[in-house]
């Protein structure tokens, strides 16, 4: 018991707490590292990383003890792979950190910077009216005789790598169009429609399946993979049931399962990034104006 005591005093007599004065710099460090620390722990949870930490801490706990013990032989061990454990961390977590390093270059702090592009303020109109108007009246009419979909709305991160996977079409967006893609038994209602602005650039794409284990059992294929493709883009999906016809939308991973067509217009003027109509100025003289005819 004495030998635990000493090893204790002996290892943790860094945490003392210095008697020095607290600054503003030191109150803002603090606060920096909490945010910092609580987003971490936040994604390991809600991510796949969460057994896998769990497990980790398991194995830290017995190197503690081999250390308290000192077990040479193990303490030897422990030693050389040391290396090799940060390299291999790093390959198993490389899903979970690509995704942390996008979503962090999606949030505005970074995203207003000149460095880091242009923000979401200087993105001009992603697509019309008149292209909501056609894919809410499509998700509608194959709601309605249920014949499943799949519509990805390219947003800021390219989708290239997911057109290759498909037909090439660079065709207007219309409802009568997505319609007949997704006929029953025709070449091309097999996988993917993407958008870009307001233009069908691919069909029969595919794409990634989502491995979140909170997802609806019932749901099939076509709703993992437009989840899945939330989660690896910044991409919004329209997904239409081909069992119940239900229609649904995933972003950012979440799925809106079961909404209604106005919810649907909603979701897509939100995307939309729609700039506001300035109000018309009123003159007193509405005579002739520099380039005016």
């Amino acid at each position: 018991m004495s030998s635990i005591l000493f090893w204790l005093s002996d290892n943790l007599s860094w945490l003392t707490i210095p008697t020095v004065s607290i600054t503003v710099t030191d109150l803002l460090e603090i606060l920096i590292l909490a945010f910092l620390v609580y987003n971490l722990l936040l994604w390991i949870k809600n991510t796949r990383a969460w057994s896998l930490m769990k497990g980790m801490a398991v194995l830290a706990g017995c190197i503690a003890l081999v250390y308290l013990l000192q077990m040479t032989t193990l303490m030897y061990l422990v030693n050389r792979i040391v290396d090799i454990a940060i390299t291999a961390a790093v390959v198993v977590f490389h899903p979970e950190i690509r995704k942390a390093l996008e979503r962090l270059g999606e949030r505005p702090i970074f995203s207003g910077l000149i460095l880091f592009g242009d923000s979401d303020k200087n993105v001009s109109e992603r697509f019309s009216d008149k292209t909501i108007n056609e894919i809410v009246k499509a998700s509608v009419e194959m709601s309605k005789v249920k014949t499943g979909a799949l519509m990805v709305i390219e947003q800021n991160i390219r989708l290239e790598e997911y057109e290759r996977t498909g037909i090439m079409l660079d065709s207007i967006v219309t409802s009568q169009l997505l319609i007949n893609i997704f006929e029953h038994n025709t070449p091309l209602h097999d996988g993917a429609v993407i958008i870009k602005g307001n233009r069908i650039t691919a069909a029969t794409c595919y794409l990634p399946l989502s491995d979140n284990m909170m997802l609806n059992k019932a749901l099939g294929t076509r709703h993992r993979a437009g989840v899945g493709i939330s989660e690896e883009t910044d991409s919004m999906t329209v997904i239409v049931s081909e069992e119940t016809g239900a229609v649904s939308v995933a972003y950012k991973g979440e799925l809106m399962h079961g909404i209604s067509s106005e919810e649907l217009k909603r979701q897509l003027e939100i995307l939309q990034n729609k700039k506001p109509v300035a109000p018309r100025k009123f003159r007193f003289w509405k005579g002739w104006t520099k380039n005016e005819a």
